[in-house]
């Protein structure tokens, strides 16, 4: 049995961290993983990259945004006080979907919340599905952040081994960057690297590079802007039927494989 993987996606907004994680995805259910993909972002894009129609997307119930699943989970008696345990197993059953590049997806949303740590019902039953998926279950998981730092706060990416921080090469999304691999080291994350992405030159690419050296973090890589992968956005497909034309998605697989 291959050793599972569990791995976060994260970074600033705008940077592609879900075109990461879906090429990410989708390369280890080729590689012969057994593939949860986790959407927990608020503006949930996953289930494009990975195959699936707008039309199907537009169907899916973020976790987080199902009502009646949250109230069964944590509802009591007695007003304002809920159940904090509860089993999730059967969440994973139910709710996950087939997609057509070999990855399951569950698209869990997030919680908006004024302070950090927030035990309201929703977020309770998203940390300790997390919790299951990350902790007890054998499935790689690869799960897309919500973007910029509130997510660490909730205490959603505990558990994982791997944090993956996507940035361009703007320097606010480099400190952005440089914050999270500091925040994942603060709650235990094993690891955190950076990807460089959409890098149009070698100068970019050198710049990264150079910033990640002096601030003693750790490259995994740099992905190329890439036409291909910017036409597929625009009509609506994903960049993954493209793969073989990809400079972008073949340095992806490339990551993939330093990381298994």
């Amino acid at each position: 049995m291959k050793e599972p993987l569990k791995i976060a996606v994260a970074g600033k907004g705008g940077v592609g961290k879900t075109l990461i994680a879906g090429v990410l995805a989708a390369f280890f259910a080729r590689k012969g993983f057994t593939v949860l993909a986790i959407d927990a972002d608020p503006t949930p894009n996953l289930a494009l990259t990975l195959g699936l129609s707008v039309e199907e997307a537009r169907k899916i119930v973020p976790i987080s945004e199902n009502t009646p699943l949250i109230e069964s989970k944590t509802q009591t008696n007695i007003p304002g006080v809920y159940n904090l345990a509860f089993s999730v197993e059967d969440i994973v059953d139910q709710f996950t979907v087939n997609t057509p590049y070999g990855v399951n997806l569950l698209t869990m949303g997030t919680v908006k919340s004024a302070g950090s740590g927030c035990m309201c019902p929703a977020n309770t039953v998203i940390r300790a599905l997390l919790h299951h998926l990350i902790v007890k279950r054998r499935e790689a998981v690869v799960t897309d952040m919500e973007a910029g730092l509130e997510h660490m706060g909730r205490g959603t990416a505990e558990h994982v081994e791997t944090m993956l921080v996507v940035t361009d090469s703007s320097r606010k999304s480099l400190e952005t960057a440089k914050k999270l691999c500091e925040l994942s080291k603060q709650i235990g994350i094993k690891q955190c690297f950076i990807i460089g992405n959409r890098v149009t030159s070698p100068q970019e690419g050198e710049y990264i590079e150079n910033f990640v050296k002096t601030n003693e973090l750790h490259l995994l890589g740099v992905v190329p802007f890439d036409q291909v992968v910017l036409k597929a956005d625009m009509n609506g497909e994903t960049p993954l039927k493209y793969a073989d034309q990809s400079k972008a998605i073949m340095t992806i697989h490339g990551l993939g494989e330093r990381l298994i």
